[in-house]
């Protein structure tokens, strides 16, 4: 490509002018695109929204559900030794 300082200054300009336009256009329709999705949800009936509320937290369910368990499993495991340590003392 051809260096900046081979370019008339007007050609320059025009690059710099295009770049800055192409970077407007961009977040112009980031911006459009983020309206459009609020007015779609905000115009999404309540049984959708709560059927998709559903389907998120089932999706999320065995990861908590395993992380219960295993603290359950931890906890009876330490009263299990703390009753058999308790029961050995008693008996004496």
């Amino acid at each position: 490509m051809d260096e900046p300082n081979d370019k008339p200054l007007v050609d320059q300009m025009t690059d710099v002018v295009a770049d800055a336009a192409g970077e407007l256009a961009k977040t112009a329709v980031k911006a459009v695109a983020k309206r459009a999705k609020k007015a779609v949800v905000s115009h999404t009936p309540r049984p959708v929204k709560k059927a998709a509320k559903a389907v998120v937290k089932t999706a999320k369910a065995p990861k908590t559900k395993a992380k219960k368990a295993a603290k359950k499993k931890t906890a009876v495991k330490k009263s299990k030794k703390a009753k058999s340590s308790k029961s050995k003392k008693s008996k004496r």
